[in-house]
């Protein structure tokens, strides 16, 4: 069965593509103060690295700021990670490292917590956690286009209190620190690639591999989960031979493979030479030493008409394009739990349209959907919607991330085991600093993470029905990640998609098993009208 992705419309993901330093989140959550537990001390670690001194907080004990890598600057700017020097006595792990340098200005909190010295994780597990316990892992890596964002906005505590497991999230390199396929920077490295984000993502997953043991984790069951661009990556890593082995289950939350592209070497290669030129990098003899003496905020000014696209394939690191891989069965196949909420692109077009006019509306459709505009007016009305906002939320939503999930589901589903979900609370918090009066924003693009994470860009903290629901959300990742399979003894069974194609619906009044995702976002019509799925 080939479902691969085409050309898209360009009112489509030409508009979320232009977005996409928006595609998850960019808060940097600081660490919360521990808890009161009297005299209780301190949790200490043992790593390859030395000790580590963590915290107490809640039902669960955190270590921050841990090293999984060295420093990549200097000499190591633009270089494969290497591995993190080692330390005498013991190492405090109670407070959150800064965020990589960021490619694009939305969301810090602090904008001056920010260093290329940012490769590091954080360490999540139960209170009653300790070696040797073997309970599953979750790796988080984080949205944001491979441009901003960080891990430390998404506190692991709950999740790994209430699933007994235990939860890393990661830092990565971003922009074009992490990804610029330049011959003269990438020509004398193994594996031959640019992809320094997905080195960094596969260093931390094989950091977790040597010690996560220590905290009580099962290095032989490490499930990778991310959301939009980190999404992406966990495509990227279930393509990539050298990821091989090191994982057993993969979570995709609104980062369906055949949405987000990747592009090929000769693209990428193209976009990192436009980028050396910005800079004043041209020539060929110099270019690698130019580049890594640039000063930092020079990077990220020369980057703002040039937004990276993600791990580039054709090279020793990514052979293949993800969705190829995964369409031909070359891919590192585990159970695949994958999703979207029920209306993604209300964050996008809240944004950039929020006062679209009915006439507007109309003239885009027309113009970006050429034969197929006049179907899609008949299928997405104006005036069958309360607003022409909402009526394009509506086509973006469908034609990209609800159908390419459905279309990626169903690559995967001949493969392995493949469980998908659709959020739907329509009372969601959207993203902090994202809000436009009057605008209905709930299920939109990012809506699902408060319910799976101490997460800190929530516009508002969640409701008691909303904290049960995402209870009941975070038994099912854990089960998911403990076995492969998301059934909670007591919940709603959630069965494996396959023919015909069943999502459970996750919302705060039901949880509820679908057949009728493909025919509520009329996939079939996407399928056949230019926005849906075609061999490359």
């Amino acid at each position: 069965m080939k479902i691969l992705c085409t050309a898209r419309p360009r009112v489509g993901v030409a508009r979320l593509l232009a977005l996409t330093a928006l595609l998850a989140t960019t808060l940097l959550g600081t660490a919360p103060a521990a808890g009161a537990h009297g005299s209780e001390p301190r949790p200490a670690v043992r790593t390859t690295q030395g000790t580590l001194i963590g915290r107490t907080h809640d039902r669960a004990q955190e270590f921050l700021g841990v090293p999984y890598a060295a420093p990549p600057v200097g000499a190591l700017r633009f270089r494969p990670p290497q591995k993190p020097a080692a330390w005498s006595g013991p190492r405090d792990a109670s407070v959150a490292a800064p965020a990589c340098l960021q490619f694009s200005p939305y969301g810090l909190r602090d904008p001056e917590a920010v260093s290329e010295d940012c490769l590091y994780l954080d360490v999540y597990r139960p209170r009653t956690a300790h070696p040797g316990a073997r309970l599953p892992v979750i790796l988080w890596i984080h949205g944001g286009a491979y441009s901003q964002g960080t891990g430390t906005q998404f506190g692991g505590r709950t999740m790994a209190g209430l699933t007994g497991s235990v939860v890393v999230g990661i830092n990565y390199r971003l922009g074009q620190l992490g990804y610029l396929a330049l011959p003269e920077v990438t020509g004398a490295q193994a594996p031959r690639s640019g992809s320094f984000g997905l080195m960094d993502q596969i260093a931390a997953l094989k950091w977790t591999r040597e010690n996560i043991a220590g905290f009580g984790g099962d290095p032989g069951n490490i499930t990778l989960a991310g959301q939009s661009a980190g999404s992406g990556s966990v495509c990227a890593m279930l393509a990539s031979p050298q990821a091989g082995g090191m994982f057993t289950r993969a979570v995709l939350q609104s980062g369906p493979c055949t949405l987000l592209r990747a592009p090929d070497r000769a693209r990428a290669e193209e976009q990192a030479r436009a980028y050396a030129a910005q800079l004043g990098c041209t020539d060929p003899l110099r270019a690698a030493d130019c580049l890594r003496g640039a000063r930092g905020a020079d990077l990220v000014n020369a980057a703002r008409t040039l937004p990276v696209q993600g791990p580039a394939y054709g090279d020793g690191l990514l052979p293949l394009e993800p969705v190829a891989a995964i369409a031909s069965g070359a891919w590192n196949k585990v159970p695949v739990l994958i999703g979207s909420t029920r209306s993604e692109a209300r964050f996008f077009v809240a944004l950039t349209q929020p006062r679209l006019t009915a006439q507007e509306y109309t003239e885009q459709i027309r113009a970006s959907y050429g034969p197929a505009a006049e179907e899609v007016l008949a299928r997405y009305p104006v005036d069958g919607f309360p607003s022409p906002y909402l009526a394009l939320s509506a086509v973006l939503t469908d034609s990209t991330f609800a159908c390419h999930t459905y279309w990626t589901a169903r690559l995967f589903a001949p493969h392995a085991p493949t469980y998908a979900y659709e959020f739907d609370d329509p009372n969601s918090p959207t993203l902090y600093g994202a809000q436009v009066p009057g605008l209905d924003q709930s299920n939109g693009h990012s809506a699902e993470l408060a319910y799976l994470y101490e997460f800190t860009m929530g516009d508002r903290p969640l409701t008691a029905p909303q904290l049960a629901l995402g209870n009941r959300m975070k038994r099912y990742w854990g089960a998911f990640a403990r076995a492969g399979n998301p059934g909670v003894p007591g919940q709603t069974p959630w069965p494996a998609t396959g023919a015909p194609y069943t999502s459970l619906t996750l919302g705060p009044e039901a949880l509820t098993p679908s057949t009728g995702f493909a025919a509520d976002h009329q996939c079939g019509f996407w399928e056949t009208s230019g926005s849906g799925p075609a061999a490359p």
